[in-house]
């Protein structure tokens, strides 16, 4: 239970930090949902080149640059 707790906050944190980075607007659910697709991209395109995390920071890290990898390919296609 208390991993699921972390993800939830790990996911919001990130997608906070990662709508600052890229300048958009969006309350707890939208940052949550922006940090939890962000952690399935950036932990994938990093697993692709061979990079893992290990810590809270790392997890943090890859969600962040996730979620700005997902908001800057959503803003080409759908604009």
């Amino acid at each position: 239970m208390f991993h699921f707790i972390l993800s939830i906050l790990i996911g919001a944190l990130s997608g906070y930090i990662a709508g600052r980075i890229m300048d958009s607007p969006g309350g707890f659910w939208h940052n949550w949902v922006l940090g939890t697709i962000g952690g399935v991209v950036g932990g994938l395109l990093l697993r692709l080149v061979g990079i893992a995390s290990y810590s809270l920071l790392g997890d943090i890290l890859v969600s962040v640059l996730g979620a700005c990898i997902f908001l800057f390919a959503g803003r080409r296609f759908f604009r």
